[in-house]
């Protein structure tokens, strides 16, 4: 059982693949913002539990929404590609097309909105 660490203050060191291979490498490397962004959820779950519930609500929301935007456009992306003839001929096609432009509006509404209160949250 033989342990050998090395620590280095190069911000992004350079390892040959045969040391990569061998070796676990653990970066600690610490961003003030990322850092500042879980302080500021241990006071703030300290002192106002909703708030930071509902903040984790809308960082769930958020996700799932951009999430559903991306379904949304494989979908259409897949019923061109399998689409033959004249692309206004495939009801289906067009009928996709129109739900999810009102959906993409609503979803990108809504997660301006979220975006809006996260930031007052924070």
């Amino acid at each position: 059982d033989f342990k050998f660490y090395i620590t280095t203050r190069l911000s992004n060191p350079h390892y040959t693949p045969e040391i990569a291979t061998k070796t676990t490498i653990v970066n600690f490397a610490v961003k003030e913002v990322g850092l500042e962004a879980q302080l500021l959820g241990i006071v703030v779950r300290r002192e106002r539990l909703d708030l930071e519930e509902q903040k984790d609500n809308l960082v769930r929301k958020i996700a799932a929404d951009q999430r559903k935007l991306v379904e949304l456009e494989d979908e259409i992306l897949r019923l061109l590609n399998a689409a033959e003839g004249s692309l206004l001929d495939d009801e289906v096609l067009v009928e996709t097309l129109q739900t999810s432009k009102v959906t993409s509006q609503e979803i990108s509404e809504q997660l301006e909105i979220s975006e809006e209160t996260e930031y007052k949250i924070d």
